[in-house]
């Protein structure tokens, strides 16, 4: 009976050494796998920046799975007792392993996917859930925005006289002049155009033609366009800026970012349909109301338009303002996003409007990786009319890289590349700043991966 009990207690043992080492074993690995990607994802950017640099294509891979299988093995056994008055009883022997397989899918990004996920420009939705996590709106425009360009109120004659365009160099003022007297040429054709079809009796521009195409040719004259590039001078201090600007307004948490709405009218003759049908039809979807004098109804609907920054709140806006804001936008392009900074709230100092057009990931990276060269970034103050920025946080570079051929000894992550140590600078003052750079860079590489839909959710963005 003692044999049978101890070896009834072996198996009881062994099971619960078992069950004890299969969660040990899960989460490890779990927790292994998890930092074992990051890290190599992490190392696959620094060396594609790398690569950038030195005008090598990039090349990038993605793990699509990991499977591990876990074996468990245990055994138990019993010895007499060597010495003692227990010398003949059984002593037991417990022993137990644990083996782990395994297995990596890994898949270069190529053809379709390289496409859309490295070499397509970021849609404003994405910007937009960035802006969310409250991610400093400076930091994100310097790293995704192309372009900015502006909108001028005042005749194209008097624009060189606007302090927002002083920074223009000779060879925009040419460019933008010339361009100016393409569009006037341009209209005197149109017009001789519409004189020759009005003489054949031909087709003439419909009134909404003849509106979108004055509206066209106002935006050419009014608008302004600033690269952000280090290698254009004018337009690169311009940028900083205008996006530094904005990050002061973001600091008071006065900074807006929501789908501008837009109310859209259909007229219908009332002899067109039965306004039994009418109603039934589209009573959920629209504002219908009667003219009696035209003998007309009239549909309205209103609909998310594009995402608007802003330094007050948007709801405050009436009709004919959102219609001058709609001409800003028009056409609407997916990866531009519009602002509109006014007098009398915070920021107001400097009012100023226009559009950022956003960069692709491949754009990005060769941005960040020229900025350590050829196209180094430099120190911009911000505009004298700006605000106080929070801990005066104006970094000279977007994303802070050490490159040494030893690293210091704190330095977790690097990679190593033509003979060099490349890392997130962690250094310096703004060891803060590039760690959240390097945070953002790696969100937008997963972002690559999915689209963002508009949520339809107004946000204050604050830090």
């Amino acid at each position: 009976m003692k044999i049978l009990a101890r070896a009834l207690l072996v198996f009881f043992v062994i099971s619960t050494l078992s069950g004890c080492l299969s969660p040990i074993v899960m989460n490890r690995a779990v927790e292994v796998y998890d930092n074992a990607a990051i890290r190599a994802e992490s190392k696959q950017l620094l060396t594609n920046i790398v690569r950038a640099r030195h005008h090598e294509p990039l090349h990038f891979t993605r793990v699509s799975s990991i499977a591990a299988t876990f074996n468990f093995s245990a055994n138990a056994g019993a010895t007499p007792a060597l010495t003692g008055e227990s010398g003949g009883l059984l002593a037991p022997i417990f022993g137990a392993g644990v083996s782990e397989n395994p297995t990596f899918s890994i898949e270069p990004i190529a053809s379709e996917e390289f496409t859309k996920r490295l070499l397509t420009p970021f849609s404003q939705h994405k910007l937009t859930l960035l802006l969310r996590q409250h991610f400093d709106v400076d930091l994100m425009l310097r790293m995704m925005a192309q372009e900015v360009r502006l909108q001028h109120a005042e005749p194209q004659n008097a624009v060189h006289n606007n302090p927002v365009s002083r920074g223009q160099s000779r060879h925009q003022r040419l460019h933008h002049d010339s361009r100016q007297q393409a569009i006037s040429t341009d209209a005197l054709d149109i017009k001789d155009q519409d004189d020759h079809h009005h003489f054949l009796s031909g087709p003439q521009l419909t009134e909404e033609q003849q509106r979108r195409q004055r509206n066209r040719q106002r935006t050419h004259l009014h608008q302004t366009t600033y690269q952000n590039s280090p290698s254009d001078q004018a337009g690169y201090e311009m940028f900083r800026r205008i996006v530094l600007h904005l990050s002061a307004i973001q600091d008071q948490k006065q900074l807006y970012a929501e789908p501008l709405t837009l109310e859209r009218n259909w007229t219908i003759p009332v002899g067109a349909i039965s306004a039994e049908g009418l109603f039934q039809a589209i009573e959920k979807d629209f504002i219908v109301s009667h003219d009696q004098k035209n003998g007309t109804y009239i549909l309205s609907k209103q609909l998310l338009g594009p995402i608007l920054i802003t330094n007050y709140d948007p709801d405050i806006l009436c009709c004919e303002e959102r219609a001058e804001l709609q001409e800003l936008i028009n056409p609407w392009i997916e990866n531009d996003v519009a602002f509109d900074i006014r007098p009398g709230y915070p920021g107001g100092e400097w009012p100023i409007r226009g559009a950022f057009r956003l960069r692709s990931f491949h754009t990005i990276l060769n941005f960040i990786a020229h900025s350590l060269s050829e196209e180094a970034e430099y120190y911009v103050e911000k505009d004298p009319r700006t605000p106080p920025i929070a801990r005066d946080e104006n970094p000279s570079h977007t994303l802070g890289l050490l490159i040494a051929d030893k690293l210091p000894s704190d330095i977790n992550l690097s990679a190593y590349s033509h003979g060099k140590y490349y890392a997130v600078d962690t250094t310096g003052l703004h060891s803060h700043w590039n760690l959240n750079a390097f945070q953002l860079l790696y969100i937008l590489f997963r972002l690559t991966v999915t689209d963002a839909k508009s949520l339809g959710l107004p946000i204050t963005i604050s830090k």
